[in-house]
């Protein structure tokens, strides 16, 4: 196929190998005069966690992406429980509807989601033990990227897919800051046959709570169970040491967190093979009013342009929308940066600050529940913590269809000639 040379050549690093990453990549390859790099600072490209759910939001970009039927492995999650950890009496149960539904919400392991999206990379594009260290606006020349091993390279376009940690995040926002939440997680997989004995609610997606902390089990598929448990701790005392991104932890220091619970839970906790446990320190940072730096010669995707800390547990899926999304802008504009950055600012940044709105509205609402009540036990404390509408005020995300806001996005440029 001949290039079309009136549609301006583009080199673009991406810089980070996760989803959000990879999602970018495949994305931008499929438009004309664009050179695509990804540059990630492990030198094996593996996904540091256990399971991710997969709902109708990241099914739609998926599809869109081409990844979507490369994707296998994994529990349907139609139905989702939140319990009392102590008590295990069921405080909310939600029932997903399963009429005109191409894909079924899941949960499946992190690395079969990696392993869809890298099916559709072209590994020539994918240069790993690239951390970087520094980067240089060079203004018309572009931007020089230094990276750990000494090289420099130069783009006309840095996407920022590296995480809540941002190196590109914190070079061209350098007042941006992230602190401790008070939220340490705790992950880990293991043979549902292992523990299939303890309790046959397990085998049901669920939370099971106490007021500070909760642990959350799931099947993920190939005869494989998560566990993702939570505790909270006071950021003005421990927020110095909390650090850890997918740390080693041994079984002790876990179970100790939770030893008000059901027995067949501490059993299930206790039964992790030693060693297994990944620890991982919840960080956040205020709400950016633009994803875009350096004259449009730098653009935020996932985690880097939302430090929500994986607060509505679809991460995966709203960085893969950034990224398609991106990769639209620019074939609509012809790689012309400015006004491709514009609109992706225009169709993001509202989205995300619709999240921080949302988050400031809960915590309001739990605070003002547990006012209410005065001397709120236990019990009351946990149930001030569950959502019980159903999730049908969160169907913008939960069910948004990126094609289709891509679509009114164009239909609204039109109106505007």
């Amino acid at each position: 196929m001949a290039i079309d040379t009136s549609i301006s050549q583009l080199r673009v690093a991406i810089v980070g190998g996760g989803p959000g990453g990879l999602a970018t990549a495949i994305a931008l390859s499929k438009i004309p005069n664009v050179k695509v790099t990804i540059y990630e600072q492990a030198s094996v490209l593996r996904e540091v966690g256990a399971g991710i759910s997969i709902g109708a939001n990241t099914w739609n970009v998926l599809e869109l992406l081409g990844v979507a039927d490369s994707l296998t492995s994994w529990h349907e999650t139609w139905t989702t429980l939140n319990m009392n950890g102590r008590s295990g009496k069921e405080l909310h149960r939600r029932e997903k509807a399963r009429n005109s539904v191409k894909h079924p919400p899941i949960r499946t392991q992190r690395t079969k989601l990696q392993s869809a999206l890298l099916e559709h990379i072209d590994p020539r594009i994918l240069q790993l033990s690239k951390k970087l260290v520094r980067m240089f606006d060079l203004g018309d020349a572009g931007v020089e990227l230094h990276f750990h091993d000494g090289s420099i390279i130069t783009a006309d376009l840095v996407v920022g897919a590296d995480g809540i940690r941002s190196v590109v995040r914190d070079t061209a926002w350098p007042g941006y800051e992230i602190k401790f939440t008070g939220t340490t997680i705790w992950r880990t997989l293991l043979p549902w046959d292992d523990v299939k004995d303890l309790n046959p609610t397990f085998e049901v997606t669920g939370w099971w709570h106490s007021p500070t902390t909760h642990v959350y089990f799931s099947p993920v598929g190939d005869g494989l169970w998560e566990i993702a448990s939570r505790a909270w701790h006071d950021p003005a005392i421990h927020a110095a040491s909390k650090v850890s991104w997918g740390v080693p932890v041994d079984n002790a220091h876990v179970e100790s967190h939770f030893t008000e619970y059901l027995p067949e839970i501490r059993e299930a906790l206790a039964r992790v093979p030693p060693g297994n446990w990944r620890e991982f320190a919840a960080f956040a940072g205020p709400e950016l009013a633009e994803l875009t730096a350096w004259d449009s010669k730098v653009v935020l995707v996932g985690d880097s342009s939302h430090a929500l800390s994986g607060a509505f547990g679809s991460g995966a899926g709203f960085a893969m929308e950034d990224g398609w999304i991106l990769a639209q802008a620019l074939a609509h504009f012809g790689n012309d940066r400015r006004r491709a950055l514009a609109l992706f600012n225009a169709i993001r940044v509202p989205y995300y600050a619709r999240m921080y709105a949302h988050l400031a509205a809960e915590a309001a609402r739990r605070a003002a529940k547990l006012h209410e009540i005065g001397s709120p036990s236990f019990d009351e404390r946990v149930e001030a913590k569950i959502i019980t509408d159903g999730g049908s005020a969160m169907a913008w995300i939960y069910n948004n269809d990126i094609g289709a806001v891509w679509s009114e996005a164009v239909r609204e440029i039109g109106k505007e000639k």
